[in-house]
């Protein structure tokens, strides 16, 4: 038989190959949540707070979502493993320069060349595992990958307290510098896959799709000091929609597109897409602004937060094995990703009991259900979504996946904090001291009014993103209980050849 079709030709052992993407998705996901915790530290030293603030954990989010897209099909073009050494680099020095800025804006850009870094890992990691595994072995190594993406949130903002607290916010870049270069040392014993041809790059499409998410999240970010009625907002969020048009555009008339929107198109495939930009709706602002809330609300330190996070993350840590395992044991993958969406969506509307002198028993069931539904949405969606895409675009499909949980992140985190200061400068009369709470920041003439103004902006926000939670599983459970989705019962993941239950083959769905 001749070899498959993008398949690598092996230099290492698949062990070794895992290992190696593995560490990559757990320094990224550890950037995403440890820098939370560091946010209050951050703007008490370099003297920020609001829109420049915020920055340092959405610009991240904002670049790992306008390139994951970028990257899954360069790596596809030009090779999956090249994209992840290039990931490996860039990520270490961008985390390098944050560790040694002086400047809120400098630190921000360091941010954004980071998230570039992490979107390589991401996306050309995921491509490595879809071409090196096939059937119930890519389920565990997707299931394996989302553990460790839940690994690495899961200790980041523990880690991130304990360092920010032992030896400042500096040390915590420092330390996604060291695991960077041993991503990129483990890079030398992968294989090369790539697909079978080499077309253009779209560039149009790329430049697009970048400068259309920008524009989007400034106009977020900076609406709350600036306003939402100013030229310069309205005009933003006008330019990015309307090259967001101009990408869909591009996108149908190219031969070689970024994104084929043949995927936009596939049912089942859109359902578990929005299955994974739900979770990150309900479990990236908590994870977030909470730790803010803990340190400027009830004056918990750096560590004392941290800790307490690990209510939200400990069972992302635990749930993605599960998740897999249960599919591969029968269990309805449309039943079990209903249930975690439920769990996210009720979930943060308990949230609604926090107040300033709520104990971690009583964020014990709110967190614990966000945290468990993520985790379960980690361990099977990645490897059912794949399962639907032809090998020869695995790249494209997991950097468009991961483009839109990284997008979905990256919005959640500007409407999260865009509307966490909006409501607290509606009630206090002033953006600056909106920025200023929302920063962790309480030493006003009086803390308790401004503790209450900043809860109440919590109670209003989790009200939101659980009752659009709710909505989305419902639209995920419509798609995939429709005639295409009947497929999704198989317990397990199969490729073309494979037999499905009655004797069928894969290629004959």
């Amino acid at each position: 038989m001749g070899t498959t079709r993008g398949r690598p030709r092996q230099r290492s052992s698949p062990g070794l190959l895992l290992a190696g993407v593995m560490l990559g998705v757990l320094v990224v996901a550890m950037s995403i949540s440890g820098t939370a915790v560091a946010v209050p530290s951050i703007g008490a030293e370099l003297e920020a707070s609001g829109a420049p603030l915020h920055w340092v954990v959405a610009g991240y989010n904002l670049t790992f979502a306008a390139f994951t897209l970028v990257c899954g099909s360069l790596s596809d073009l030009f090779g999956r493993r090249l994209l992840f050494v290039i990931g490996a680099v860039v990520f270490s020095l961008g985390n390098g320069a944050s560790a040694l800025v002086g400047d809120i804006l400098l630190l921000d850009a360091a941010r954004l060349i980071t998230g570039i870094g992490g979107a390589a890992i991401m996306a050309s990691g995921g491509a490595l595992l879809a071409t090196a595994f096939d059937g119930a072995a890519r389920t565990r190594a997707f299931a394996a990958m989302g553990t460790m993406a839940g690994v690495g949130i899961a200790i980041g903002p523990t880690l991130s307290g304990l360092l920010v607290g032992a030896a400042g916010w500096r040390a915590a870049f420092l330390a996604y510098v060291g695991v960077g270069l041993v991503i990129l040392a483990g890079s030398v014993f992968m294989a090369e896959p790539r697909a079978p041809e080499r077309p253009r790059v779209d560039w149009g499409g790329v430049v697009t799709f970048v400068l259309s998410l920008t524009l989007v999240m400034y106009a977020i970010i900076e609406a709350p000091e600036l306003g939402w009625g100013t030229p310069r907002v309205v005009g933003a969020l006008s330019a990015g929609l309307a090259l967001l048009v101009v990408f869909v555009a591009v996108q149908r008339r190219v031969a070689q597109p970024v994104l084929d929107l043949s995927l936009v198109g596939n049912g089942r495939f859109m359902a578990w897409c929005l299955a994974t930009l739900t979770t990150s709706i309900g479990f990236l602002g908590v994870l977030v602004f909470l730790p803010t809330y803990l340190q400027g609300v009830q004056g918990a330190s750096a560590q004392t937060a941290g800790l307490m996070m690990l209510m939200l993350t400990a069972p992302v840590l635990v749930a993605p094995p599960l998740g897999g395992w249960l599919v591969n044991q029968g269990v309805s993958p449309r039943g079990l990703i209903v249930l975690a969406l439920l769990f996210v969506a009720v979930g943060n509307g308990l949230l609604l009991v926090l107040h300033p002198g709520i104990t971690p028993l009583g964020l014990f069931l709110p967190l614990v259900l966000i945290g468990t539904g993520m985790g379960l949405s980690f361990g099977i969606t990645d490897g059912q979504a794949m399962s639907i895409v032809e090998p020869e675009k695995v790249g494209m499909a997991a950097g468009f996946l991961n483009t839109l949980r990284g997008g979905a992140e990256a919005l959640v985190i500007a409407v999260f904090g865009a509307a966490l200061t909006s409501i607290v400068a509606f009630r206090t009369g002033s953006a600056e001291i909106a920025g200023g709470v929302t920063a962790g920041d309480l030493e006003g003439s009086d803390p308790g009014a401004l503790a209450e103004h900043f809860t109440a902006a919590w109670d209003v926000t989790s009200l939101g993103v659980a009752a659009l939670s709710l909505v989305a599983t419902i639209g995920v459970f419509a798609l995939l209980s429709g005639r295409r989705g009947t497929t999704e019962e198989a317990p397990a993941v199969f490729q073309d050849g494979d037999a499905l239950p009655g004797g069928t083959k894969a290629a004959e769905r």
